[in-house]
């Protein structure tokens, strides 16, 4: 009987130059946040479920992957970098003054629910800003989005921003249950437009529903603001939101922004502005943050946070794929000379020359032309030569 060998549905192997890619992406990304002062920090790969609950669920539940260790306790591999730092800001780190800029690259792990395609491995490289409160800290985060893509290499992407706030602002102007606020918030994040019509048309006399009604629309440039105030009248979120583009933007990053107003999603996780980045060739975000100044709290530390997450093998696929050298020579070698056969291959271009294990000079031509190679370098004791092929 024949047994057919894959991987678990979700996972896939990399090979060769995809594992240089992803690297050359972590590479870049993570000498950025060494550069404006980041540390790294790095947390188990399974957590305990508790953990999560704890702190707000960030991921749904269905969505993690669980097991059940000795005692019975219920653990999930890490589904999200932010809540497990969180904890450690909360605790490890209670003693160190605020703010910490922390860093990381790691791999979290999600069921996206079967036969529908998503990775179940995603490599992250995010930063967390813990006890960064007010403008400043925002400024700094969005900016360093805007330049963690740039470090990577992309020329066509954008940010977008929003604010959890606005849509609070709204719902809290509508008689709603909690419940039907929580429809609601997925008919707008998933830009359902009919269905949120339809939704909505019970609720149509009520003071916010035009605005809610268009909230899913209110996606593009700094016109986006003007429309939603009129929508909407003074509001909070939006003059922020204002002010911040209106730095960035004297700044050199405005090219590099657009709003969404429709970025509700997790609106109990996120307190206050939230962004997502898109890339040219991506058929998602590749990078997703905001303000979370609850989170740190519910281990114990009150702090103000913000920070984001690189989804390194979604940018890493939106860049040129590096072209790996290939072997250009084959060593062959007696064993008294391996010190000279590994001085040879060390002393070229990484990928381009390799050791022979064969005994006979002729198997070694054979394989140096099974691998393309050019010539075979002959160690003998005491001599060396060149063959040409």
């Amino acid at each position: 009987m024949k047994y057919s060998i894959n991987t678990p549905e979700g996972t896939r192997d990399r090979l060769f130059a995809e594992c240089h890619d992803r690297r050359s992406a972590q590479a870049a990304l993570t000498d950025l946040f060494l550069r404006r002062g980041y540390a790294e920090v790095s947390t188990p790969e399974v957590e305990f479920y508790d953990l999560f609950l704890q702190s707000g669920n960030p991921v749904p539940q269905e969505a993690m992957l669980k097991i059940i260790d000795r005692s019975g306790k219920i653990m999930v591999m890490r589904p999200d970098c932010t809540a497990p730092i969180a904890r450690v800001a909360a605790t490890k780190l209670k003693g160190l003054p605020l703010p910490q800029r922390l860093y990381y690259t790691e791999t979290v792990f999600r069921s996206d629910g079967e036969h529908r395609g998503g990775s179940s491995e995603i490599a992250q490289c995010g930063v967390e800003l813990i006890g960064g409160a007010g403008k400043r800290a925002d400024l700094e985060m969005i900016a360093m989005a805007v330049d963690a893509l740039r470090s990577c290499g992309l020329a066509r992407f954008h940010i977008e921003l929003g604010h959890a706030g606005f849509f609070r602002s709204l719902a809290a102007r509508m008689d709603m249950a909690q419940s039907q606020i929580e429809e609601m918030r997925t008919l707008i994040e998933g830009k359902n437009f009919a269905a949120l019509g339809d939704f909505l048309e019970p609720c149509r006399d009520q003071p916010a529903c035009a605005a809610l009604k268009r909230l899913s629309r209110l996606f593009g440039g700094a016109e986006v603001l003007e429309e939603a105030q009129a929508l909407a009248g003074e509001n909070e979120a939006l003059s922020y939101l204002k002010a911040l583009y209106e730095t960035l933007n004297g700044a050199g990053y405005g090219p590099y922004l657009r709003f969404d107003l429709g970025l509700v999603h997790q609106i109990d996780y996120y307190t206050g502005v939230v962004f997502r980045g898109y890339v040219e060739g991506a058929g998602d975000a590749v990078l997703s943050g905001g303000r979370y100044d609850s989170l740190v709290a519910s281990f114990g530390r009150p702090a103000p946070a913000t920070g984001f997450a690189v989804d390194v093998d979604a940018v890493a696929r939106c860049r040129p794929s590096a072209e790996l050298p290939g072997v250009t020579m084959v060593v062959h070698f007696e064993d008294s000379e391996l010190d000279r056969a590994l001085a040879a291959v060390d002393g070229r271009s990484p990928g381009t020359c390799e050791l022979s294990h064969c005994a006979a000079l002729e198997d070694t031509l054979a394989l140096a032309r099974a691998k393309g190679a050019k010539r075979v370098l002959v160690l003998e004791p005491g001599r060396e030569r060149t063959v040409e092929l």
